[in-house]
């Protein structure tokens, strides 16, 4: 139910709750006819989709300008409900997937989310530069890094500096041991009570 996202977001305002609450049917909708999300994430969907990708908004509030790329974005996680709580940020979520960005697309039309620009790419194709990178795990952290650091400029004025925010699960240490001591890591479990985040983690590594 949408009612967790609010009682974690206390200061959301009318208009983004109503965004939000729109979500599930919107995707009931599209999963019909494009099938972008599992039958059982469905039946967990505020949980495993929308709150999962709000972790990072417990961590950095993406001040007005801030460009965001949300790499593999499949049916616009995390990318579409970090859009709703920024609306002063700019995010490109890139999927080299067509069905999937028509969903995109069609989600942002629907909820007027101006600042959403869908592209159908394959991120080394991407060459556009950003204050940040965010993803839900597409590939190892190395990997990720390795595909994306091409795409964040250095200068930025979010209280964190610019850099890539990955969503993982599991155990991490031998994907990060490479990084030493750069990365921050967050358990998901510390910011939200659902047994869903008990292994979850938000990586953040800046540029």
């Amino acid at each position: 139910m949408s009612e967790n996202i609010f009682r974690y977001f206390p200061l959301l305002s009318e208009i983004q709750k109503e965004k939000l609450s729109k979500l599930k049917p919107l995707y009931d909708r599209w999963n019909h006819m494009i099938n972008v999300i599992s039958r059982k994430d469905m039946d967990n969907f505020f949980v495993h989709h929308v709150l999962h990708s709000l972790s990072i908004a417990k961590v950095i509030n993406f001040l007005p300008g801030t460009k965001i790329l949300d790499v593999g974005t499949g049916g616009g996680f995390p990318g579409i409900p970090l859009a709703v709580l920024f609306p002063g940020s700019e995010f490109t979520l890139l999927d080299s997937i067509e069905k999937k960005i028509r969903v995109v697309t069609a989600v942002r039309d629907e909820l007027e989310l101006l600042n959403v620009i869908p592209i159908r790419k394959r991120v080394e194709d991407e060459n556009g530069k950003y204050h940040f990178v965010i993803s839900r795990a597409v590939t190892t952290f190395p990997e990720f890094v390795r595909l994306t650091s091409k795409n964040i400029i250095k200068d930025g004025t979010n209280s964190l500096g610019n850099g890539i925010f990955y969503l993982k699960g599991g155990d991490i240490t031998v994907e990060l041991s490479k990084f030493k001591n750069r990365p921050t890591v967050w358990k998901i479990k510390d910011i939200f009570d659902e047994s869903f985040f008990e292994t979850k983690v938000i990586v953040y590594l800046p540029v």
